[in-house]
């Protein structure tokens, strides 16, 4: 390497310097100098923003009381609201619940429960949809005072689907409006789905480590259990 340098003319060495200078300071340019100009940038933004942050902070914590009372009124809420949701730690409690509740509604306006049946509840949140689909019989007066007890229920009930059908022809019923004294029968059959609301209820931690280990038990104890002797014929 020396001896090639000492080979090459003045002036091929000052281009090899001049080649060898321009090529440092571009590698410098991309290793140094750019990578110190962005986190110039970098720190120059965050100083800029620091001011607006903890002004923004500070607005908050001029709303602290604000904040605290608007999170004691929406508890306060929630707690006034749960009071309207169904009870029992299971669906088939909770529509066990919505059944009794709605039955007593249509006692009370002198309406027959023909049948009930409850549907598949479905989770929404924190909140568990409780539907039954009922069918039942009455003038139009007490279905409509029904529907309108379950409208107005202490319980949150929602009332999805219903479907009307006359149970009399009106040729039936102007005979029953003329007979003395007039008769009276259901002539509605109504069919409802009603929907009530619970808590959704999500198993503990703990209580799912008590059922696997009561389940690897289980499947422990029947490993060890010794297997049973094959049966001999006996020669009669």
């Amino acid at each position: 390497m020396k001896k090639i340098w000492q080979r090459l003319s003045k002036r091929e060495k000052g281009l090899v310097a001049l080649t060898l200078f321009i090529l440092a300071l571009v590698v410098g340019r991309y290793l140094v100098y750019v990578p110190v100009m962005e986190r110039r940038e970098r720190v120059k933004t965050e100083l800029e923003l620091q001011p607006q942050r903890l002004e923004k902070n500070l607005r908050y914590i001029d709303k602290k009381g604000e904040i605290m009372a608007a999170l004691e009124k929406a508890r306060a809420e929630l707690k006034a609201f749960e009071s309207s949701l169904l009870a029992g730690d299971t669906p088939s409690v909770s529509a066990s619940d919505l059944q009794q509740a709605v039955r007593g509604l249509a006692t009370k306006e002198g309406t027959q429960v023909i049948s009930t049946r409850v549907i598949n509840p479905e989770v929404m949140g924190s909140f568990t949809k409780i539907p039954i689909q009922l069918e039942i019989s009455g003038q139009i007066e007490q279905i409509a005072n029904m529907v309108r007890g379950i409208e107005t229920a202490e319980r949150l009930l929602v009332i999805n689907e219903i479907n009307v059908r006359s149970l009399i022809s009106p040729g039936v019923a102007r005979a029953q409006a003329q007979a003395q004294p007039p008769q009276v029968q259901p002539n509605l059959r109504v069919s409802l789905t009603v929907s009530g609301f619970a808590r959704t209820q999500t198993a503990s931690p703990k209580s799912e480590a008590d059922a696997t280990k009561a389940k690897g038990g289980e499947v422990k104890k029947a490993a060890k259990a010794p297997p049973r002797p094959p049966r001999e014929d006996s020669d009669e």
